[in-house]
C-alpha cells in the first residue's frame, strides 16, 4: 500500500465533507443563514473574553486550541492495530461525527446568547441535567490540563531544541495581539512575519538546545516544566483573548498549514511503503480487542466532546457573523483531522525511513519498523508522539531538512498545539466553574482569579501524584494512568453533547438523523469502554475503580433524564 495513496484518499474524503455535508448540515438543521440572530461577541462585547473576530482569525484560534496533542497521540497509538481501522474511523469519525457536533454545539450557543452546552441542557433537558453535566465537564477538564501540561514537559525534556522557539512564540504573539488591535494593522503579513520568526528561533533552538537534564534528574526536570507550563496557562487564561490567545494562535495555524504541507511534501517525494498491515493479527498473545478501545484511543481525531466545550465556552463569543460558523466549527475539526490523518501516515509508514531512534519504551534500536515500534501494546501506549516525531521528522528529511531541525519542527508543532489547548482548557474551566457556582449558589467562584486557581490546582496534583499501574506494577503519575479514563470520558462528553443538540434541533422541528446516529454509535463504543476499564481496574486499583464507576453513574443519569424529557414532550403534544 502506497502511503500516497493513503493521503489522497484521506484529503480528498474531508474535502467532499466540507463542501457537501457541511452546507447540508448547516442550512437544513443548524440555520446558518438566519439573518434574526444576534451575536453574542456583538452584543455583549467586553474586550476580555466577548470579542468580535475575523473568521480567520478566530479559525486560528478554534483550531489550534482543539488541536492539541491527543490528534496526535491518539492514532500513533492506535495504529498498533494497522493502518485501516485507524484510517476509517478517523475519516467517518472526523466528517459525519465530530465536524457536525463542533458546528452544531457552536451554533447552538450562538444562538442561545453565548451560552455554554450545559447551560443549553438545563433548558433543553433539566436542571438536574445541567449539574450532571457540570460535574463531568470539570472532571474531564482537570484531565485534560494534567495530561496535556505532562505531555508538553515531556517534550521539553526529550527534545530541549524545542524550548527557545517555543517561549519565544508568546513574546510575538503579544507583540502582534498589539498591532493587530491597537494599532489596527491587517492580520496576514504580520503572522506570516511572525511565523518566519518562529522558524528562525526553531533553527536557533536546534543550535542551543536548552536541556535542564545536565544538572538536575529527569523527572525533576518535567516537574520543573509542568509548574511553570500551569503558571502560564494561568496567566494567559486571564489576559483579554486578543493579547495573546487569538494572536498566537493565528501563527499557529499557519505554522500547522507549513508543518503539514511540509509533511505532505516529504510523503510525495519519499513515497515510504505502508510498513504496517492493514489490520494486525488478533491471534498475536496479549494483543487487546480493537473494539471498543480504538474508538476511545482516537479521540480527538475523530470526535472529542472537549472541542464542544470551546466551541461553546470560548468560540461562540468571538463568532462575528453566524455563517462564519461553518468554517471555524465544521472547517476546524477537518484540520484536526487532518493532522490526525498525517499523524497515522507518520506511525505506519513514516517510521520505516528512521535508521536509529530512541524510544521511551526500549531505549535506543536501530533500523526502525513497524513491527519494532509496535511490537507490544505496552511499548505503544509508552511511546505515545514519538512516532509521528520520527516519522514525520524523516518525511522532513528526505526534503533536505536536517534531522536535528526537523525533529524539532515536529516537536514545537505538537508542544504549540498542546500548549494553545492547556490555556484555552484554563480559561474554559473557570467559565464552567463560574457555572458550577451559579447552580450551586458558592458565590467565590465567580471570581476570576479563585476560578482560575481551582482550574489548575486539583490538574496539578493530578500530573505529580503517583500512582501503581495495575497493569505493569510500576509507579506512574495519576495523569497517564487516567489516560484510558480521558479517552472515553471524552467521547462520552461528545456523546451527551450530542443528546444535547438533538433534543435541542428536535424541539426546534429539525431533521436530527445526523444528530441521533452519531449519538447512538457515540454512547454505545464508549460505555462498553468505561464498563471494561471498571472491569480492569476492579481488584486492582480501587481508586481508578471508584472514578470509574462515579462516571458511569453520571451518564447514567444524563441518558436518564434525557429519555424523560422526550417521554414529557411526547406526553404534552
Amino acid at each position: 500500500m502506497s502511503s500516497l495513496l493513503l493521503l489522497l484518499i484521506g484529503l480528498s474524503f474531508f474535502y467532499l465533507g466540507y463542501k457537501f455535508y457541511s452546507k447540508f448540515i448547516g442550512n437544513q438543521i443548524f440555520g446558518i443563514n438566519d439573518p434574526n440572530v444576534s451575536m453574542p461577541s456583538k452584543t455583549f462585547k467586553d474586550g476580555l473574553d466577548y470579542v468580535p473576530t475575523k473568521k480567520h482569525i478566530l479559525f486560528g484560534h478554534h483550531f489550534t486550541s482543539i488541536a492539541g496533542a491527543a490528534p496526535i497521540i491518539g492514532p500513533c497509538v492506535a495504529a498498533y492495530w494497522g493502518w485501516l481501522p485507524a484510517l476509517v474511523w478517523i475519516l467517518v469519525g472526523t466528517v459525519f461525527m465530530g465536524a457536525v457536533h463542533d458546528f452544531g454545539a457552536l451554533v447552538a450557543s450562538v444562538k442561545e446568547k453565548g451560552k455554554s452546552i450545559a447551560d443549553i441542557a438545563s433548558t433543553t433537558i433539566s436542571k438536574r441535567a445541567r449539574l450532571m453535566f457540570l460535574v463531568f465537564v470539570i472532571f474531564l477538564v482537570w484531565l485534560v490540563l494534567a495530561v496535556f501540561a505532562m505531555a508538553i514537559a515531556d517534550l521539553f525534556v526529550g527534545i530541549p531544541s524545542s524550548v527557545i522557539p517555543i517561549n519565544i512564540e508568546i513574546i510575538i504573539a503579544i507583540i502582534m495581539g498589539y498591532l493587530l488591535y491597537k494599532r489596527k494593522i491587517d492580520s496576514l503579513i504580520p503572522s506570516l512575519i511572525a511565523l518566519a520568526i518562529l522558524y528562525f528561533f526553531i533553527w536557533v533552538g536546534t543550535l542551543y538546545p536548552i536541556d535542564f537534564t545536565s544538572s538536575m534528574d529527569s523527572q525533576d526536570a518535567k516537574n520543573m516544566w509542568i509548574i511553570i507550563l500551569f503558571i502560564y496557562s494561568a496567566i494567559a487564561s486571564l489576559l483579554p483573548v486578543w493579547t495573546l490567545l487569538q494572536p498566537r494562535d493565528y501563527i499557529n495555524s499557519h505554522q500547522l498549514f507549513v508543518g503539514l504541507g511540509l509533511l505532505f511534501l516529504g510523503i510525495l517525494v519519499a513515497q515510504p511503503i505502508v510498513d504496517a498491515p492493514a489490520i494486525r493479527s488478533f491471534s498475536e498473545p496479549g494483543t487487546p480487542s480493537l473494539f471498543p478501545l480504538l474508538f476511545v484511543t482516537i479521540a480527538c481525531g475523530a470526535i472529542s466532546g472537549f472541542h464542544g466545550l470551546v466551541s461553546s465556552g470560548t468560540s461562540s463569543k468571538q463568532l462575528e457573523h453566524l455563517t462564519d460558523a461553518r468554517m471555524v466549527g465544521y472547517g476546524g475539526m477537518i484540520g484536526e483531522g487532518t493532522l490526525a490523518l498525517a499523524s497515522t501516515i507518520a506511525a505506519v509508514a513514516g517510521i520505516s525511513l528512521v535508521a536509529e531512534a530512541n524510544l521511551p519504551s526500549v531505549g535506543l534500536v536501530s533500523d526502525l519498523s513497524w513491527a519494532v515500534y509496535y511490537d507490544s501494546w505496552a511499548h505503544a501506549s509508552t511511546n505515545k508522539a514519538t512516532a509521528f516525531v520520527l516519522g514525520g521528522g524523516a518525511l522532513l528529511e528526505s526534503l533536505g531538512i536536517p534531522m536535528n531541525m526537523a525533529n524539532t519542527i515536529m516537536a514545537v508543532l505538537v508542544i504549540s498545539f498542546a500548549a494553545t489547548t492547556l490555556d484555552t482548557a484554563t480559561r474554559i474551566q473557570r467559565f464552567i466553574l463560574n457555572e458550577f457556582g451559579l447552580v450551586t449558589k458558592i458565590k467565590f467562584l465567580s471570581n476570576r482569579f479563585i476560578g482560575t486557581a481551582i482550574a489548575i490546582i486539583p490538574a496539578i496534583i493530578l500530573a505529580f501524584w503517583n500512582l501503581s499501574d495495575p497493569s505493569t506494577g510500576t509507579t506512574r503519575q495519576a495523569g497517564w494512568l487516567l489516560w484510558p479514563i480521558f479517552g472515553a470520558s471524552n467521547q462520552m462528553l461528545g456523546a451527551l453533547t450530542l443528546m444535547v443538540l438533538t433534543l435541542y434541533y428536535w424541539q426546534k422541528k429539525k431533521p436530527i438523523l445526523p444528530l441521533l446516529i452519531p449519538m447512538i454509535l457515540i454512547l454505545v463504543l464508549t460505555f462498553a469502554a468505561l464498563i471494561i476499564n471498571a472491569i480492569n481496574f476492579f481488584d486492582q486499583n480501587i481508586l481508578l475503580f471508584g472514578i470509574t464507576v462515579l462516571l458511569i453513574i453520571l451518564i447514567l443519569w444524563m441518558v436518564f433524564e434525557g429519555i424523560n424529557k422526550v417521554l414529557e414532550i411526547r406526553r404534552t403534544t
